[in-house]
C-alpha cells in the first residue's frame, strides 16, 4: 500500500507586499504586516485539536514568521524545503501589479498560464511540477515516518498552493486561476493510493477537526488508506454527529 497522508497547505499570512500591491516573489526582507502577524498567532488556536507530525516551509521569511507561533506552541522545529519557495517571477519581481497588468504576458498568465514563462524566471508549468513533486515527496517521507494517520503542514505561497490544488482536483493548469487562496488560509488534501481527496480550500474557519483521519478500519468508509469515494457523499465523522 502506498503512503497515505493529510497535508495542510497553509498560505503565509498577509505580508507587507500583499498590502502594497507589489509582486514580492523571492525578494528578501518581506515581512508579515500586522494582519499577517495576527493570522499567524490565530493558527495556534485554529489548529489546537489537530495532531501535527511535521511543519515544512518555504525558505522565505514570511513563511517562517507564519509558522513561528505554532512551532513554539507545539515544540516543533519547522523544516525548510527550497522546492516550496515562491514562483521565480524573474524580471517581474518587485514590480507593482497595476503596472504588470499592461504587459502582454499578463493576459497569458490569466488565460493560458501553462504557456507563461516569466522573463528571467520560471514558467508556471515548471512551477506546478516543482510544487506537486515537493508536496508528494514530503508526504511520502512524513507518512513513512509517522504512519497513515499523519497530518502535516506545508507553509508556502498562493500560486504554489493553487497549482497543487488544481493537480489534486484533476484540473489542467490553465484552470488554476479559478482557485482562490488568500493569505492565512488553509487548504487540505489527503493523498491515497488511487486519488487525492480535497478536504478544504481557502478555509479561514476555526473548526478543522474534520480533517483528522479516523483511526484505520480496513475496508470501511473512513479508512485513511482507502481510495474509494463514498457513494452518495460522505456521511461525516461520527464524533461530529
Amino acid at each position: 500500500m502506498a503512503a497515505v497522508g493529510t497535508v495542510i497547505l497553509l498560505r503565509h499570512g498577509r505580508s507587507t507586499a500583499n498590502g502594497s500591491g507589489v509582486l514580492a516573489g523571492r525578494s528578501p526582507g518581506v515581512d508579515l504586516d500586522s494582519t499577517g502577524r495576527a493570522q499567524a498567532e490565530a493558527l495556534v488556536q485554529r489548529l489546537a485539536g489537530i495532531p501535527l507530525a511535521a511543519l515544512v516551509a518555504s525558505p522565505l521569511q514570511r513563511c517562517a514568521q507564519t509558522l513561528a507561533p505554532l512551532a513554539e506552541a507545539r515544540g516543533l522545529t519547522p523544516e525548510t524545503d527550497p522546492e516550496l519557495s515562491e514562483v521565480d517571477y524573474g524580471d517581474w519581481t518587485g514590480r507593482e501589479l497595476k503596472d504588470l497588468a499592461s504587459e502582454p504576458l499578463w493576459r497569458v498568465v490569466q488565460a493560458h498560464p501553462s504557456a507563461a514563462v516569466f522573463p528571467g524566471g520560471e514558467g508556471l508549468a515548471a512551477m506546478q511540477s516543482r510544487a506537486v513533486g515537493a508536496v508528494r515527496r514530503q508526504d511520502e517521507r512524513i507518512t513513512a515516518e509517522h504512519g497513515a494517520h499523519a497530518v502535516w503542514i506545508a507553509c508556502t505561497h498562493g500560486d504554489m498552493i493553487k497549482s497543487v490544488l488544481a493537480d489534486a482536483l484533476g484540473q489542467h493548469l490553465d484552470s488554476f486561476q479559478r482557485i482562490v487562496v488568500e493569505p492565512g488560509s488553509v487548504s487540505v488534501i489527503r493523498y491515497t493510493e488511487l486519488r487525492p481527496f480535497v478536504l478544504r480550500m481557502n478555509d479561514h474557519g476555526a473548526d478543522l477537526g474534520g480533517i483528522v483521519p479516523p483511526e484505520p478500519e480496513s475496508g470501511k468508509e473512513g479508512d485513511p488508506a482507502s481510495s474509494d469515494a463514498a457513494v452518495g457523499g460522505s456521511t461525516g465523522r461520527k464524533d461530529r454527529e
